[in-house]
């Protein structure tokens, strides 16, 4: 009787227990539906290209993630997970370990991720994907994938009149990561600006095809220096741009972060995104339910682009009122790609007064301008 009564309390023992496992390992997999969630329970991923360290594009990335969070009273250490260095081919596993993680929004950071988003956006319509600097949103018309940038160029045109005014040999250069669309644009945007204040000057442009590799990066600096280009600009994301142009004894531009201190004797200013302008927009959206759009691209007047301060060591007098005098004009409507616009062939692609305005938020000028070389490897 003694035994059958134990074996009873065990059996019951062993019901409990089985019971409050099932119940544990449900919590794990149970999360708030997107609709049910608020802004101290949201759960949000970011899939990386590159990492924090780089100095450049995703440091910015990050520190616009974390400002999101301070303003909406998110828990960055709870609430947000962070996918670095994720190369394109590994952005399916990082979406998939995402969502079993609870993510209610991913956002991916590159180009390249965009056909694995959109795939994952179609497979789980419960999930909202924001795919920055693609083009594919607006073709998906999927309610939970959507498509932002920052329309860079007006920030590029006016970091080009700094270095319009600093040349002294009338030569620019430019290392730029990738020959696609996004590159192509920017470096316009900047040669455009150059010769709004100094119609002689000529730029030439290598491509390291890489988004982040200090070592070419410095390789193609060095053989644009030694074509007599005395001010580098890039789209790149470390300041080993910067740092040759220094160790040349000339001048540069940044990008995406105040590269200054990395190189104080050479950098005039960078060009650089404030991201949480759009992260605020699309999470406070996403949980108060209000719509989202589709295609987002946010310029200055929105504070999504803009340059880093000005550095007195380099730039030469008159560049700070050159600047604002053409910032204005930008605030006001005026379109930085208007004829007349030759490309490097002779060929009109603008004519007087044409403009060409985006179709979209991902950047897609692809024409080679008159005055601009591209130089192979």
């Amino acid at each position: 009787m003694k035994i059958s009564v134990l074996k009873k309390c065990a059996l019951l023992m062993l019901f409990a227990l089985s019971i409050a496992l099932l119940s544990a390992c449900g919590s794990d997999n149970d999360r708030v539906s997107l609709e049910d969630a608020t802004f101290e329970t949201i759960q949000i991923a970011f899939i990386h290209v590159g990492g924090i360290d780089d100095q450049g594009y995703t440091y910015r990335q990050h520190r616009g993630t974390l400002d999101m969070a301070a303003a909406l009273g998110i828990d960055p250490d709870e609430q947000i997970r962070n996918f670095m260095n994720t190369a394109a081919g590994e952005v399916p596993a990082a979406i998939t370990e995402a969502i079993d993680w609870g993510a209610h929004l991913i956002f991916g950071t590159s180009f390249g991720f965009g056909g694995a988003m959109l795939e994952a956006a179609r497979e789980n319509p419960d999930v909202m994907f924001f795919h920055a600097t693609g083009n594919m949103a607006v073709d998906a018309n999927l309610p939970n994938f959507h498509n932002y940038f920052g329309n860079m160029s007006q920030a590029r045109y006016l970091s080009g009149i700094a270095a319009g005014l600093r040349t002294e040999s009338n030569i620019l250069g430019f290392v730029g990561a990738h020959p696609n669309s996004e590159v192509i644009t920017g470096l316009t945007a900047f040669f455009l600006g150059a010769r709004s204040v100094n119609p002689d000057v000529t730029m030439n442009v290598m491509f390291t095809n890489y988004w982040n590799n200090p070592t070419r990066e410095r390789q193609v600096a060095d053989a644009l220096l030694a074509t007599g280009a005395d001010v580098l600009g890039q789209h790149a994301d470390s300041p080993a741009t910067q740092l040759a142009a220094q160790e040349a004894g000339v001048w540069s531009v940044g990008y995406n972060n105040d590269m200054i201190s990395a190189a104080p004797y050479a950098v005039l200013m960078s060009p650089m995104f404030d991201w949480s302008v759009y992260l605020i927009y699309a999470v406070r959206n996403a949980v108060e339910g209000r719509p989202i759009r589709t295609d987002v691209l946010y310029g200055l007047n929105e504070g999504m682009v803009l340059l880093s301060p000005l550095n007195p060591q380099t730039i030469v007098p008159g560049t700070e009122e050159a600047i604002r005098a053409a910032e204005a004009e930008i605030r006001a409507g005026r379109n930085i790609f208007t004829g007349p616009i030759y490309a490097n062939t002779g060929e009109q692609l603008l004519a007087p007064g044409e403009q060409w305005i985006e179709p979209l938020s991902a950047p897609s000028w692809s024409y080679i301008i008159e005055g601009i070389t591209v130089i192979g490897d």
